[in-house]
This record gives structure tokens, C-alpha cells and sequence, in this order.
């Protein structure tokens, strides 16, 4: 059986396709990469079709992860059924796919940093607007709650 991760944050253009390509990784250096799926969406439809931003690709591409391949999509009300685990990047997203999601799923529903082993915040921050710093701050977060996420699946999924 396939667990199925969908990774949010509001265009799928920074946060999310950051999470799903370093999360990728470390499956695959874990050798859980055919036992769980990773995916990334968007809240909102902004920028469907697009790659992820370009300061996005070159932070990530300067600690080996290439996001070039990935595509911004929006979150589909099917992803509410599909997916295991919905980690939002902060808490107005978690909200709005709390809205889109019948009650019982809600508990799949959670924070991304929820898995962070070394850092205390709750939500990854949305680099778009700020300086460029914002995206190697937005990587160390995602590399420590991604690792502390696979660690969790390693156990769950008798992998260990």
C-alpha cells in the first residue's frame, strides 16, 4: 500500500513545490520512495501551470534539489479524499482546506512544522514578497520538518 503526502501552501509556486521536492528526496535517501507519494498544490489557482518561482528553483538548486519538473496545480476536493496526510504551510491554509474537507478528514489535516525537530515555529512563511533570504530560511525548515516526517513514516510504516 502507497501513503499518499500532499504538500500546500496558497500558489504552488514557493512553499509546497519546495516541500514536495526536498520531502522527495530524503524519501529516496531513506529508500522510502515507492512506499509513499508526494505531491504539491495550491489553495489558490494563481499560477496553475507554472513552474515554481525562480528565486525558489536557484535556492533549491544550490542545495541539490531541482523543482523544474514540478508544475503549480490547485488543490482538487478529490486530493481531500486521495491523500493521506495534507500538511498545510501555515495556518490560513490549513484553514481554507478545512473548509474544502467534510469533518472526518480534518484529522488528516495538519501543520507541516508539526514534524520540525529543530525548529519551533508552526508555519513555514511565504517568501514571495520579501528579500532572498526568505527562501534559504523557507528551506532549512522544510529539510528539518521533511526529515522529521520521513522518520515518522520510517515507524509507521515499519521501516525502521
Amino acid at each position: 500500500m502507497i501513503f499518499r503526502v500532499l504538500m500546500v501552501c496558497m500558489g504552488n509556486i514557493c512553499r509546497s513545490p519546495t516541500a514536495e521536492g526536498v520531502f522527495r528526496h530524503h524519501l529516496k535517501t531513506n529508500m522510502l520512495a515507492d512506499k509513499v507519494e508526494v505531491d504539491s498544490a495550491g489553495t489558490h489557482g494563481y499560477h496553475v501551470g507554472e513552474a515554481p518561482d525562480q528565486r525558489t528553483q536557484r535556492a533549491a538548486l544550490s542545495r541539490g534539489y531541482n523543482l523544474s519538473q514540478l508544475r503549480a496545480r490547485k488543490v482538487a476536493p478529490q486530493d481531500i479524499d486521495y491523500f493521506d496526510l495534507i500538511l498545510a504551510m501555515d495556518k490560513t491554509n490549513l484553514d481554507n482546506l478545512k473548509r474544502l474537507a467534510p469533518p472526518e478528514a480534518h484529522d488528516r489535516i495538519r501543520l507541516f512544522m508539526e514534524f520540525a525537530r529543530n525548529f519551533d515555529d508552526e508555519e513555514v512563511p511565504d517568501p514571495y514578497y520579501g528579500l532572498g533570504h526568505g527562501f534559504d530560511l523557507v528551506l532549512d525548515m522544510v529539510e528539518d520538518a521533511s526529515q522529521g516526517l520521513v522518520e515518522k513514516l520510517k515507524k509507521d510504516l515499519g521501516q525502521e
